[in-house]
């Protein structure tokens, strides 16, 4: 079967002066045109080719990857503004459409929104949503506490942002837990900090409980101060903004992590600085 909107692996079949015909197994074709053929082929190979509608709305193949694909979600940015609708680009020649009536605010050109990617089930024609809030299901949560999940974030709020979680769910990152700075369209790891009886999910960008969360600051330092040749410029005298930006982390957080490193007699924590512990022989 022949699927708009994802990648479909295809038979070639045929070659012909525009392109080459590709099959699935239920006997469809499709035209990949002469501009996406690769160098070397032969009838009976098989290709993984992107399926969509072209600019006279016929199903047309492309070797190229979008930035989108059916019923997933990222951050396209708007590049033209028409009568009719925003066009955004995917990563193809031929524009992505988000209908006016599919957009939560107004869409500005130069802009970039995190959309959805649906079909028109009535026109068989892909289009893109900004309105995801509506399709997103946190009814039937398939997550639990603590576990670890990908995040794609989707706006700021007053209390901090909303995140699309492994693609299915809602949740929220508050501001007072951010200790980097993140922005709409990120893709980041994160882990459920709470499941709520109203169906509200809770999101944290650090593993849950003091014992997780210091033994990834432990690690992300004393990588850091391998990778800097064992030693570095920064110590718990150091303005939280300067390492924030260096490990991303809050002060709070790193002097618990030197203090155990130091404990741990891997590193010497200096006036200037911190200094991998060097072993004796």
């Amino acid at each position: 079967m022949i699927e708009l909107g994802k990648m479909n692996t295809l038979e070639i079949l045929r070659e012909t002066s525009v392109g080459l015909y590709l099959g699935d197994d239920e006997g469809l074709d499709v035209l990949l045109p002469n501009k996406y053929m690769p160098d070397n082929y032969k009838i009976g190979d098989t290709l993984d080719v992107f399926i969509y509608l072209d600019y006279d709305e016929r199903i047309i193949a492309t070797n190229l990857t979008p930035f989108i694909k059916l019923h997933e979600y990222a951050a396209l940015e708007v590049v033209d503004i028409t009568e009719v609708g925003t066009f955004m680009d995917w990563g193809l020649e031929k524009h992505l459409f988000v209908p006016f009536g599919e957009q939560r605010h107004g869409m500005e050109l130069g802009y970039w929104y995190v959309v959805y990617l649906d079909i028109d089930e009535r026109t068989n024609r892909l289009y893109g949503t900004n309105r995801i809030e509506r399709i997103l299901d946190n009814e039937v949560i398939t997550v639990d506490k603590g576990d670890e999940v990908d995040l794609l974030v989707f706006m700021e709020t007053d209390l901090g942002y909303t995140v699309i979680i492994n693609n299915q769910h809602k949740g929220l990152v508050y501001e007072n837990e951010i200790y980097r700075e993140i922005n709409p369209g990120d893709k980041l790891k994160g882990f459920i900090k709470d499941v709520r009886g109203d169906g509200k999910i809770d999101v944290s960008l650090q593993p849950i409980g003091y014992e997780n969360t210091n033994t990834r600051n432990i690690e992300i330092i004393y990588k850091a101060l391998v990778a800097n040749n064992g030693s570095m410029a920064i110590s718990d005298k150091s303005s939280p903004d300067n390492i924030y930006a260096t490990f991303g982390i809050s002060k709070k957080a790193f002097k618990r992590a030197i203090g155990d490193l130091y404990k741990q007699r891997k590193i010497n924590i200096e006036k200037t600085g911190i200094r991998k512990k060097i072993k004796s022989v």
